[in-house]
């Protein structure tokens, strides 16, 4: 059955549990024909309900955190990691730094609040913002590990002001730091809180737990009537009319803020077009819309997913009303909380055991993510078909490759070339053409999508089909790009290629060539490849001149086919897939200037580094050993290939080298690389050198063994 064309893009600005909610629903129920996409600064979300366990030593930092990459994987969406600036309404683009801009026809923003005070003289230069959660705790751990005298004050007395302090107080008692702990409002937060139920107190039991624990971890209150420029932070201490209060790390909470871009949509409130997104409808206004914002909308807490899920479009926006009460679960500091509802409250272990199941059920739902059952074959099919489909999905970039054995078998029948200008250049990565006595390398490649996001899926695969041109050591001239996208209406064809190309140009007109045209059609799936041209204004460097003694310097790790194979399993964390990215997005221009002098080089890409070294070692008529403890790996690589975790074309691989023996690190050398680094064998006096010179210029390179006179590989012990 061929695939549903795409029609409609529903944008999720932010990573917050709202869309998170969002995702895991759409992964069990899509909309056909719509494509999801979210934008976010990085690979996770922080979910702030257990954001006062962390910073009390309750919770690692890593139980706070929505892995978005591993979920949006299991909705079929596309993640883009980078910080929305800005939204065109009227052209409907979101605005993206570094980023071709993102268009939708419906978005909805969750983004989360600042609580960052610039009016407040010296906040941005001696305190940090409790919100975004992410950079506070990060900053926190660090300030935590810290020895010595603490002093610390968060300023604004709200629940979440208290929640933070008393947490803070408890973290630094329990490691035995002597401290000193303020929280600083303009009223007394049980004041406040009794005001409210009208000078009575049904909740005094709460209350009475809340002292205690202020008690016991010595919290000084202090409160204030503040007035406009009357308060100023001072790199050890908070001033007040003339009253100081020490503070060595000062922590805001008080005057959230929507964030300093979003002002300019203040008006919008539910973009949206009546019948783009049938099914599905985002309701989480507080306002009904206006004219200039009908496509837009914010999602405003959990509350708004209940409103989701009632249908993405189809009928007019409602605005949400939250509830007027509902259930406060407030950490105390220790493993105590207190629990308020309709007046009623409760303190204690007890409470805080209730708070931390409910917080740990909600993360399970991204932890845990249900698996879906793959189509079911049809009840009659040709023999082979079931082995042929695998137990797992099939790899993308060089992962989809066809085997060497394959590849082998269809080119050793190709004539020579008979033109005078063509040289033949058996097994090397590109061809060298003679044009005018002008040496001019030609290349080819192209990539499965492994990534449903077009521009960072064009920036892999240019940066790949480059590397054929660096690793020979030429210029890169003129470039044709090769598209194909899967089914979609015209629109979305129009935005693709518009992220496509723009991706395109901008990254092989860095390395110094031109885009002068290509050729696009439509699929069940995105292709995306670039035919080049590169001008050698010396000998190219081919397989064949490596020299016995060579030394071998690696300029990137090894890992992506093993971290893409997990991720399209849903196996592999996304801090690791998102540093696999940059890995495989890092252009290798400068690294082929700096290693212009090697005897023999290439890219390391889809045969893995041993299939690589070993055509180095048969076109130069020699053998190699590695020491596989100098290879360097991308992170979290090690760890999957301990788990087993394969790319398609791994057998293949490993066949081309079957004396190396396998398990453990030693199976990454079969891996099959994408964007991967260059190889080259340097004369061993220059090796240092050179590698000094790479790692100064940002390549995480490596000497990793040496050519030898005995043919074959080895690994040294």
């Amino acid at each position: 059955m061929p695939s549903l064309p795409l029609t409609r893009d529903l944008v999720l600005i932010g990573g917050g549990h709202t869309h998170a909610l969002l995702l895991r629903k759409w992964g069990m129920n899509p909309l056909p024909g719509a494509r999801v996409t979210v934008i976010n600064p990085g690979p996770t979300a922080p979910y702030s309900g257990m954001l006062p366990g962390y910073v009390a030593g309750h919770y690692d930092r890593a139980e706070l955190d929505i892995d978005l990459i591993r979920l949006a994987r299991f909705a079929d969406a596309r993640v883009i990691l980078g910080a929305a600036d800005g939204i065109d309404t009227e052209a409907r683009m979101i605005h993206v730094p570094n980023q071709p801009p993102v268009a939708f026809d419906v978005a909805s923003i969750n983004v989360g609040i600042t609580s960052n005070m610039p009016a407040l003289p010296g906040f941005g230069d001696h305190a940090v913002p409790a919100k975004p959660l992410g950079p506070f705790a990060a900053r926190w751990g660090r300030y935590l590990a810290g020895e010595g005298t603490a002093s610390v004050a968060v300023i604004g007395g709200g629940v979440a002001g208290a929640e933070l302090v008393m947490a803070m107080a408890h973290a630094l008692r329990a490691k035995g730091r002597a401290a000193q702990v303020a929280l600083i409002d303009n009223a007394d937060i049980l004041n406040a809180t009794r005001a409210q139920n009208g000078g009575n107190d049904p909740a005094r039991h709460g209350r009475a737990g809340y002292r205690s624990d202020r008690k016991r971890n010595n919290l000084g209150h202090h409160a204030e009537r503040r007035r406009s420029g009357g308060w100023a932070t001072h790199p050890c201490r908070i001033r007040h009319r003339g009253r100081r209060c020490p503070a060595l790390r000062l922590a805001g909470w008080d005057g959230t803020n929507a964030r300093r871009w979003l002002r300019v949509c203040e008006r919008a409130s539910a973009i949206q077009r009546p019948g783009d997104l049938r099914g599905w409808r985002l309701r989480p206004s507080y306002r009904q819309p206006t004219t200039q914002s009908r496509r837009l909308c914010g999602a405003r807490g959990a509350g708004s997913v209940r409103q989701s899920a009632r249908g993405l479009g189809g009928r007019e926006n409602a605005a949400l009303r939250p509830a007027e009460d509902y259930l406060k679960l407030i950490s105390l500091g220790r493993k105590s909380a207190l629990a308020e509802r309709l007046g009623t409250s409760f303190s204690g272990r007890l409470m805080w055991t209730w708070k931390n199941h409910i917080d740990q059920g909600f993360m399970n739902r991204f932890r845990d993510l249900p698996r879906m059952s793959p189509p079911a074959l049809p009840k009659a099919y040709a023999g082979g078909l079931r082995e042929a489909l695998g137990d797992k999905p099939m790899c993308g970039g060089c992962g989809a490759k066809v085997g060497r054995g394959a590849l082998r078998s269809a080119l050793q029948d190709l004539p020579l070339p008979r033109r005078d200008d063509v040289s033949p250049l058996p097994g090397d990565d590109a061809a060298l053409l003679t044009t005018g006595g002008v040496r001019q390398v030609m290349t080819s490649d192209h990539l499965r999508g492994f990534v449903l996001d077009p521009a960072l899926m064009t920036r892999i695969a240019a940066i790949h089909a480059l590397g054929d041109i660096w690793a020979m050591g030429a210029a890169p001239q003129a470039a044709t790009a090769t598209v194909i996208l899967p089914r979609m209406s015209p629109d979305l064809q129009r935005r693709t290629m518009s992220e496509i190309m723009t991706t395109a140009s901008d990254v092989i007109r860095q390395a110094g060539a031109e885009i002068v045209g290509g050729h696009s059609s439509m699929g069940d799936e995105m292709t995306i490849g670039f035919t080049l041209t590169g001008l050698c204004d010396h000998d190219p460097i081919t397989l064949s001149g490596g020299q016995p003694g060579d030394a071998l310097i690696l300029t990137k790790p090894l890992g992506s086919g093993v971290l893409m194979a997990a991720e399209m399993a849903g196996q592999a964390d996304g801090a690791w897939v998102a540093e696999a990215y940059h890995q495989m997005v890092q252009p290798q221009g400068v690294a082929s200037g700096i290693l212009v002098g090697a005897h023999a080089m290439t890219d390391v890409t889809g045969f893995g580094l041993a299939g690589h070294l070993q055509g180095i070692c048969a076109a130069s008529g020699c053998g190699a050993l590695v020491n596989p403890g100098a290879v360097p790996l991308m992170t979290g690589a090690a760890e999957l290939s301990e788990m087993g975790i394969r790319s398609t074309i791994f057998e293949d691989n490993r066949m081309i080298v079957p004396e190396l023996p396998v398990g453990g690190a030693a199976d990454l050398l079969f891996d099959p690389q994408t964007a991967g680094g260059l190889l080259a064998a340097v004369g061993a006096t220059q090796a240092q050198i050179l590698l000094e010179q790479l790692l100064k210029a940002g390549y995480p390179a490596a000497i990793i063994g040496h050519l030898t006179d005995a043919p074959g590989l080895r690994l040294q012990n």
